[in-house]
C-alpha cells in the first residue's frame, strides 16, 4: 500500500472510520476542482457580451453559454458517480480534470457560437466525471466529527471564488493580454487544471464501492433526455415565438422524468443497479435537499446571468466594471457563512433565515433600482446586494451538511452525483427560466426603459423562488445528526430517519 493510503496513528472508535493521513491536502484538490467548475460557470455571464459582439450569435447564445455547461453537467453527473464507484474516484477525477483541461482549451480557440458551445459541452461532460468524486472521497477520507468542518470550508472557499471570478473575468477581458481577449478566460484553465492532477495523483486516496457494480446506461439516456426536453424549448423556444414544438417538448420532460423514475424502481426490484440507489429516496434530508437545491439553485444561477446582462447591456458598464458590481454579493457570503458558524446549532431555522433573508435583498435591488433608475451605480447595489449575499451564506453553509449526513458508504457515489446534478439541472433551468423571462420583457427594440422594466420583473420572479425555498426547506429535517439536536426533540427529525 502506498504512503498516501496511510492513516492518523491515533486508533478511532470502533463504529468510527479511521481517518485518512492526507486528508486535508485531499480536500485542498478537491475545492480546487470546485472552484474550476465554478470560475467556468460565472464567466460567461461577465464575457458573454463581448464574446457575442466577437464571434456573433443571437440572444440565445448568451443563454447557451452558461446552460450548455451546465447541461452537459447534469447529464453527465450520475453517470461521473457511478463511474467513481466502479473504476476508482481517483482515477475518474483525474480523468475528469484532464479533459476540463482539453475543454478548456477548445473554448480557448473557438471561431463561432456554435464551436464554443460545443466545447461548453465538452467542459461540462468531463466535469461531470470529476466532481462528485470529491464529495464521496470526503464521505471516506473524514471522521463524523470532522466531516462538517470540511464541508464548511466549502463555504469561504466557494466565496472567495465568488469574489474574485467576476473581477478575474472582466480584467482578463478588459487586459486583452497577447490580444486573446475574452479567450483569455478559458486559457487560464490550463495550468490551474494541470495542478489540480498532480496534486489528485499525489494526494487524493485510492477510493470505490466496496461492491461490483454496473452502469445504467437505459437510466442515463432516460434521464439525459429528460433534462434536455425541458431546458431546449425554454432557451430556443423564444426565438421561435414559441412554435408548438416548445410546449410539447416541455410536457415531454414531465413524461420522461416520470419513466426514468419507473425505470429505475424496476430496475432495482429486478436486483440491478439503478443509477440512483432507491435507499436515497427513503432518506428525509436527501429527498428534501433535492427539491430545495433544485428551486434554490435554478433562483440564483438565473439571478446571476440576467444581472450581468443588465448591467452590461442595459447599464453600460465594461466588463470589470460589471465584475465589481456583483463583489458586495460575494462578500455578503463570505460574511453569511461566518455568521452561520455561531448560529448552525439551530440547524435547519438557518437555511430558512437565509432563504428570507436573501429575498428581502432581492427586494432591496428591486427599491434601488427603482429609485435610482437607469443612472444606478455599483455603490447604490452595494447594500441590497450584500443583505442578498448574506442570506445565501446563511442558506448555503449548512445545506450540503444536512442533505449527505445520513447517506451511507455504498450509497456515497449515487448521492453525490444525484445531488450535484440536481444543483447543475437547477443551474441549467434557471438560466433558460430567467433568461428567457428577461428577454422576452426586453421587447425587439431594448431601451433603458425596457431593461429597467425587465430587471424588476425579473427580480419579483427571484423572490418568488426564494419564497418557495422557504417553503421547501421544511421537508428537510431539522438537525443533520441526532447529537446536533436538543434535548426533547424528536429524533425522527434528524437524517438518521426514513421516510
Amino acid at each position: 500500500m502506498s504512503t498516501h493510503a496511510e492513516v492518523a496513528t491515533s486508533t478511532p472508535p470502533a463504529d468510527e472510520p479511521a481517518p485518512y493521513r492526507w486528508r486535508w491536502a485531499a480536500l485542498f484538490v478537491i475545492l480546487a476542482a470546485e472552484v474550476m467548475d465554478l470560475l467556468d460557470a460565472m464567466v460567461t455571464n461577465i464575457a458573454g457580451p463581448t464574446i457575442r459582439t466577437d464571434i456573433g450569435g443571437s440572444a440565445s447564445t448568451l443563454q447557451w453559454l452558461g446552460a450548455a455547461y451546465t447541461l452537459a453537467m447534469t447529464t453527465g453527473l450520475l453517470t461521473g458517480g457511478r463511474l467513481g464507484d466502479i473504476f476508482g474516484r481517483k482515477r475518474m477525477f483525474v480523468i475528469g480534470a484532464a479533459g476540463f483541461v482539453v475543454g478548456s482549451l477548445l473554448c480557448a480557440v473557438a471561431q463561432s457560437p456554435e464551436t464554443l458551445i460545443a466545447a461548453r459541452v465538452v467542459q461540462g461532460l468531463f466535469g461531470a466525471v470529476m466532481l462528485p468524486q470529491g464529495l464521496g472521497m470526503i464521505k471516506e477520507m473524514f471522521p463524523p466529527k470532522e466531516m462538517q468542518s470540511a464541508f464548511v470550508l466549502f463555504g469561504p472557499v466557494m466565496g472567495l471564488a465568488s469574489v474574485g471570478g467576476p473581477i478575474l473575468a472582466g480584467w482578463l477581458v478588459d487586459a486583452d493580454f497577447f490580444g486573446t481577449g475574452w479567450r483569455m478566460i478559458f486559457i487560464i484553465n490550463l495550468p490551474f487544471g494541470l495542478a489540480a492532477i498532480l496534486g489528485a495523483l499525489r494526494f487524493l486516496p485510492e477510493s470505490r464501492s466496496p461492491h461490483a457494480l454496473k452502469l445504467d446506461l437505459p437510466g442515463v439516456v432516460i434521464a439525459s433526455l429528460a433534462a434536455v426536453l425541458i431546458v431546449f424549448p425554454l432557451v430556443q423556444g423564444r426565438e421561435s415565438d414559441w412554435p408548438v414544438w416548445s410546449f410539447i417538448m416541455i410536457g415531454a420532460s414531465v413524461v420522461t422524468f416520470a419513466l426514468f423514475g419507473w425505470f429505475e424502481a424496476r430496475k432495482s426490484r429486478a436486483g440491478g443497479d439503478p443509477l440512483i440507489v432507491p435507499s436515497l429516496f427513503r432518506k428525509r434530508a436527501f429527498t428534501g435537499g433535492l427539491l430545495t437545491g433544485v428551486v434554490f439553485f435554478s433562483g440564483m444561477a438565473g439571478f446571476m446571468l440576467v444581472f450581468n446582462l443588465y448591467t452590461q447591456i442595459g447599464l453600460g458598464y465594461s466588463p470589470i466594471k460589471a465584475g465589481l458590481a456583483g463583489v458586495p454579493w460575494s462578500v455578503g457570503m463570505i460574511l453569511g457563512m461566518g455568521i452561520m458558524q455561531t448560529v448552525k446549532r439551530f440547524g435547519r431555522k438557518v437555511l430558512h433565515g437565509g432563504a428570507l433573508i436573501m429575498a428581502l435583498g432581492a427586494l432591496g435591488v428591486y427599491l434601488t433600482i427603482d429609485m435610482a433608475g437607469i443612472g444606478v451605480t455599483p455603490w447604490q447595489l452595494a447594500p441590497a446586494l450584500i443583505v442578498t449575499g448574506i442570506g445565501m451564506g446563511l442558506l448555503m453553509g449548512p445545506f450540503f451538511d444536512i442533505v449527505l449526513a445520513g447517506v451511507e458508504q455504498h450509497e456515497t457515489g449515487s448521492a453525490s452525483g444525484t445531488l450535484t446534478a440536481v444543483q447543475q439541472l437547477g443551474n441549467a433551468f434557471g438560466v433558460a427560466l430567467l433568461g428567457t423571462i428577461f428577454f422576452d420583457l426586453l421587447g425587439p427594440v431594448p431601451t433603458g426603459t425596457t431593461f429597467e422594466h425587465a430587471m424588476k420583473i425579473t427580480l419579483w420572479v427571484v423572490a418568488g423562488m426564494l419564497l418557495l425555498t422557504f417553503l421547501v426547506a421544511f421537508l428537510l429535517p431539522k438537525y443533520a445528526r441526532e447529537e446536533d439536536a436538543p434535548e426533547g426533540d424528536a429524533p425522527k427529525e434528524v437524517v438518521s430517519a426514513s421516510t
